[in-house]
Formats: structure tokens, C-alpha cells, sequence
């Protein structure tokens, strides 16, 4: 398929290593055992040696914390825990400093409960303007539909639970989320008017782009029908829903939002990147990265293929056909806050279900094996072309926490099922800076979530000193990626005779993914680029081991 040309053909993001950074669990620099702005200013130097062009951050606004600040209570301000305007200003300068962008997450389908926008409806009344900025609706006796929310429990609240007013009686608002998060009404102009003066709030102070939270969920589908899946998403006798369809998910008018944000963004140049979270089909999530849209999209596909040969090449194949017919780059993810950490999930059979999360009481993962796999896997990923996320903690190899106390616990999921889906916590413990300072060189204080005794041995000190560590694995390999111009070339496949071995040539170099159990001998090579393990060459055949990720010439 052709490629379509672009006028923002040249620009960074195309081909940039984006760093996700969890503010909560990032670096504590006053020991508080919570992560702040502060820590990640004092971690800049380490993320420019490591060789990103860009930080993702998670949401780093006032919060009560319902859903890991994803609960917004303030859209034009910082976490006070986090920080403050003025170091949010000096984060941005100083990461510019180092020719590193500042990504911020936008969370634009439901607020917090307490932000004052939501609170001045609840006060408003029935049929209020103040309420037309959400989803509230009247139903008699029962909810207006039978929609489940994404953590488990109807998706539904009656008003009348949080006002005690009898002219809230049979008042219900929509939160696709926990009851913390009510729904924005996007048919509303104001939600719209809102949004852009959020935008230009942040783009004022520098911000270089934003990540959009439930990217496909803004508009609901009119009528507000009932959903296939029911009102428990995660009751046992329902499998496998996803979010690629229902009447919340994907609907057409969700794309006139996006050109709106990106004539605004286009107010500040075409650099200013829109990011896409939507967990949809390659064909539908390239409609979000048109021209007059986004500019990324998240490649969830290649992070649900796993260990799986035959996915991985789909999930390579795919997104680069559909994204060529718009002229867009695909994005390569193995890792994010929301999903189990790639180093684990490889620990296992490709087949098993992560999705309800990992307790100590669960199978435990082979940790060594899903090492060896995740090192291969991201040298392979690093030579793909397009732009790569990297999770924090993913360069250091580090590992799920999957025996977490679950006393511990704060993911919403977890609560709303009624501990029966241990969620997301795992992955989002504060990652090990110093092997033998107190929680590793994070803070002095204690963490908002355990660390596990193991994660000494991940310490990025530890690490740092030693050549066959996997953070200067990630340091060599994200190296060569700019040297080569790799992120500008194209897949061409090379049939080697075996489907569980994955080899592309990209330019001049050919990439090498031995997914199966067995070394294989790759034919009319010369020498080793990178390597995630040890690869012997002789007389022009190289033995790439199992579970290896290798670039060759």
C-alpha cells in the first residue's frame, strides 16, 4: 500500500522513544513515599543517558486518588503531593534543556466527583445547565440502561445517594468508570469550549503534546441502548469483552472532537502531538490518526500478542497497512500502567488470561524466562520502524509485583468487584533507584505501595555498573536505533523457514525474533549489532539461541 504524504511528514514524534513516567511511583524527593514532580526533574539526566526524546506522564492534576489520579478534580493545576505550577513550569524548561519533550495526559470522558464543575451540578438540580455539562438522566425505578462500568458494578449512580434531595429521586448519572468519575456530555458546547481552554492553558506553559484518555468513549451512542455485555463486566459467566464495540465505544462523533483539538493544537505548530488511547481494531484506531486529527495511536495489539509469533507478526502487519492509508506512524508498545508488566506476562504460557491481575495465590511466572523474553523482545522492538513507549521500569527489566499484599491493595477494580480482580497495583509499585538505600533509593518515606524484597537485584545502581545489564541493553540498543535511522526505514519480511522465528530487514540490518523453543541458524551473515544474548557467527551462519532478540548484518 502506498503511503500517504503528510504535511507533518518530518515531525519527531514519528519516530520517537516516548518514556512513560507513573508521577505516583516515579521518584520521591521529599519523602513523603509518594512520587512528584520534583523526583522526576532530579531523574532527567538518567533519562536522557537511557535515550528518550520525550516523557508521557500520567495524570499529574489535584485528585482525590479514586482511580490513581485519573479522577480529576482540577484540570489547571498540580497535585499539590505532586508539586506546583511553578515546578511543573521548571520540569518543562529543564526537560526542554535536554531536547526532551513533556507529554501530559489529558482525561477528557469524566472528571472526579469533586471537581467544582460536578458539585455545582449536584447543587444546580434536575434539568439544570449546570448538569448538561454530564450525563444525568431520568429513569424510573431502575437505571436508564443496563451498562456496566469498566470496574466492575452498574455504570450508573442514583443522585439522590449524594444530595439526599427527594427532587433527585429517580436522577441517575453515568460513570463509565467508578461512581467517582461522572461522564462529561459531550453534546454540551461548554464540555467543548472547557476542553480547548484546557489546552491552550497547558500549551501556553510549554507542554509539547497530550496522551487522551479513553480516547474512543466520549460519545455515547444516542438513546443510550442497552449493552451486550450487562451490567457485570467481570462476572464470571462473561468472557472476553473488550472495548472495540457497544454503544459507549468508537462512535463516529468522537472524530469531530479531534479535529477541533487539532485546529487548536495547530494554533501552536504542528508539533504539538495528540495521542490516542483506544483499544480498538488496526482499522478503526488509524481513523484517529487522519491528518486533521490525532497524530499517534497506541499499538495495544502488539502488547496483547505476548509470546505468539503468529500474533506478533499480525500485530506488526496490521496497524503499518492501516496506518499507511492515512500516512501515519505505528507506535510499538510492550508495556503500560494498565496492563501486567511485559517481563511477567512472558513468564508465561501465551495463552493465559492477565487481564483480571495476579495475585500471590495465583501461578507464578517463570521470572527468568520472562527476562530472557523481554530482553529479545525489546531489542527486536527497538530496530522496528515507527515510534517506541517504554514503560518506567521496563528498561531495568523489572518484573510484575505479582505477590502484592492484597491488603494492600487500591486499584478501583479490585474494590468494586469485591476482591475478586486484583487489577492493576502490580504494576505500578515505585520502581528501585539504589539496591541498599531504604526503599531503594525511591524515598526515605514509606511507599504508597509495598516494594517486594527483590527488587533490589533491579536497582538501577546495580545496573548501572554492570555492561550486561538490561538498562544498558536498552542504553546500547536505543543508541544504534538513532544512529541507524532505524525509526525512518520499513519492514520487509524474510522467510526463514520457521514460523516461531520473526526476521525483518530493516535498511541494512535484519532483525531476528527466535520465539521458538530450539536455536536457528540464520544463513549470509557478516556480524552481531545488538544482541539480547549471546550469538556465535561462523562462517557467515549465525546461532541465535531461543528466546533471543538480535540485530545482524
Amino acid at each position: 500500500m502506498t503511503n500517504v504524504q503528510r504535511s507533518d511528514w518530518d515531525q519527531w514524534w514519528r519516530t520517537a522513544v516516548i518514556y512513560q513516567v507513573y508521577p505516583r511511583s516515579f521518584s520521591d524527593s521529599n519523602n513523603d513515599g509518594l512520587g512528584d514532580v520534583r523526583g522526576i526533574i532530579n531523574r532527567l539526566d538518567y533519562l536522557k543517558k537511557l535515550g528518550v526524546e520525550a516523557i508521557w506522564m500520567s495524570p499529574h492534576y489535584p485528585s482525590p486518588q479514586a482511580d490513581a489520579g485519573y479522577d480529576v478534580a482540577d484540570y489547571f493545576d498540580v497535585n499539590p503531593e505532586y508539586g506546583t505550577l511553578e515546578e511543573f513550569d521548571e520540569l518543562i524548561d529543564e526537560a526542554h534543556k535536554r531536547d526532551i519533550k513533556i507529554i501530559i495526559d489529558i482525561v477528557p470522558n469524566h472528571s472526579s466527583d469533586q471537581i467544582k464543575l460536578f458539585q455545582d451540578a449536584l447543587k444546580a438540580g434536575p434539568n439544570s445547565p449546570e448538569r448538561d455539562m454530564y450525563m444525568f438522566r431520568y429513569s424510573e425505578g431502575k437505571r436508564p440502561n443496563n451498562w456496566g462500568s469498566m470496574f466492575g458494578g452498574p455504570a450508573w449512580t442514583a443522585v439522590e445517594s449524594l444530595t439526599n434531595n427527594e427532587e433527585d429521586r429517580n436522577w441517575w448519572y453515568l460513570h463509565l468508570f467508578a461512581p467517582e468519575q461522572p461522564d462529561f456530555n459531550w453534546e454540551n458546547p461548554q464540555v467543548h469550549e472547557f476542553f480547548d481552554s484546557y489546552l491552550r492553558f497547558w500549551c501556553d506553559r510549554g507542554v509539547d503534546g497530550f496522551r487522551v484518555d479513553v480516547a474512543h468513549g466520549l460519545v455515547k451512542e444516542p438513546g443510550l441502548p442497552d449493552d451486550e455485555v450487562g451490567p457485570d463486566r467481570w462476572a464470571e459467566e462473561v468472557q472476553d469483552f473488550d472495548q472495540t464495540g457497544g454503544p459507549f465505544w468508537d462512535r463516529p462523533g468522537v472524530h469531530d472532537i479531534y479535529r477541533e483539538w487539532r485546529r487548536v493544537l495547530d494554533e501552536y505548530g504542528r508539533d504539538r502531538v495528540l495521542v490516542a488511547e483506544a483499544w480498538l481494531t488496526p482499522e478503526r484506531e488509524a481513523l484517529y490518526v487522519r491528518e486533521d486529527e490525532m497524530s499517534q495511536q497506541f499499538n495495544f495489539n502488539y502488547l496483547k500478542a505476548n509470546w505468539d509469533a503468529k500474533r506478533v507478526r499480525a500485530a506488526i502487519n496490521d496497524p503499518i497497512a492501516a496506518n499507511a492509508a492515512v500516512g501515519a506512524p505505528v507506535t510499538w508498545v510492550m508495556s503500560n500502567h494498565d496492563v501486567v508488566r511485559a517481563t511477567t506476562r512472558y513468564g508465561y504460557d501465551p495463552q493465559i488470561d492477565y487481564d483480571r491481575g495476579i495475585g500471590v495465590d495465583d501461578p507464578q511466572p517463570d521470572r527468568e524466562l520472562g527476562l530472557a523474553r523481554a530482553k529479545g523482545m525489546a531489542v527486536f522492538t527497538m530496530g522496528l520502524p515507527g515510534s517506541m513507549y517504554i514503560y518506567q521500569g521496563e528498561e531495568l527489566g523489572l518484573p510484575e509485583v505479582t505477590d502484592l499484599p492484597d491488603e494492600s491493595r487500591q486499584d478501583p477494580t479490585w474494590l468494586r468487584t469485591g476482591h475478586q480482580v486484583r487489577g492493576r497495583d502490580g504494576c505500578r509499585v515505585p520502581i528501585p533507584w539504589e539496591a541498599d538505600a531504604p526503599h531503594f533509593g525511591f524515598g526515605t518515606g514509606d511507599t504508597w505501595l509495598p516494594q517486594p524484597e527483590y527488587f533490589r537485584e533491579f536497582a538501577a545502581d546495580i545496573q548501572e555498573n554492570d555492561p550486561a545489564s538490561t538498562l544498558n541493553l536498552y542504553r546500547r540498543v536505543l543508541k544504534l536505533r538513532r544512529e541507524l535511522e532505524l525509526a525512518k526505514g520499513e519492514v520487509q519480511w524474510v522467510d526463514v523457514g520457521d514460523e516461531n522465528v520473526l526476521v525483518i530487514r530493516n535498511k541494512d540490518v535484519l532483525l531476528v525474533l527466535n520465539m521458538g523453543s530450539r536455536p536457528v541458524k540464520i544463513s549470509n551473515v557478516t556480524s552481531v549489532v545488538a544482541s539480547s544474548c549471546d550469538v556465535v557467527i561462523d562462517q557467515g551462519e549465525a546461532v541465535v539461541p531461543a528466546n533471543c532478540g538480535v540485530w545482524l548484518r
